[in-house]
């Protein structure tokens, strides 16, 4: 993907340059196969995903869909909670391809940290997690993702990315799920 489709994205937001490396990480190194299990970087102007929760003006606007989380479709989005003018320490969720959601990082850095674990997510209406047996093969690019991303931005793997995902979760879940309440129906 081009950085002037992956602008789409972003509605004229500025893209976290630490995004931007990493979609020349994409285009350069991970060429045409997976760094990370399941995370691809997608631009939905018409927010298909979103839509299915709620056609409000307000919701749509409050939430910024940049990547596929796995390969069902799940999506990865900035939750604009306070309308920041910056995306960098931005709340991320996981919105479910077969419903639920929920906040998986305080940060676009964490969600890359979380991506060093090499898995999809798993999202329902109860739970989020990551969880990869030891019979899953590693992605083609994933050593040299951790290494661009420690290299480059001091960002080390982790081998726990739910404990990223329950602090992210114990600090932003329940006023984020306060706030889609007023668009369910």
């Amino acid at each position: 993907m081009e950085i002037s489709e992956f602008k789409k994205a972003f509605r004229h937001k500025p893209i976290p340059e630490i995004l931007i490396g990493l979609l020349n990480f994409t285009n350069t190194i991970a060429i045409d196969d997976w760094f990370s299990q399941g995370f691809e970087f997608e631009v939905d102007e018409e927010n298909y995903m979103l839509k299915t929760y709620s056609l409000e003006e307000e919701f749509l606007t409050s939430l910024i869909p940049f990547a596929l989380a796995d390969g069902t479709g799940s999506v990865y989005a900035f939750w604009l909670k306070n309308k920041e003018n910056s995306l960098e320490n931005t709340p991320i969720v996981a919105f479910g391809s077969e419903g639920g959601y929920h906040i998986i990082s305080e940060s676009i850095d964490d969600l890359l940290k979380i991506l060093t674990f090499d898995t999809e997510v798993y999202v329902d209406h109860d739970d989020v997690s990551y969880f990869k047996s030891e019979d899953d093969e590693p992605s083609k690019f994933i050593k040299e993702y951790q290494n661009w991303l420690l290299e480059n931005y001091q960002i080390s793997a982790t081998n726990n990315p739910d404990e990223i995902v329950q602090k992210a979760r114990e600090k932003y879940q329940k006023e984020f799920e306060k706030w889609m309440n007023k668009f369910l129906s």
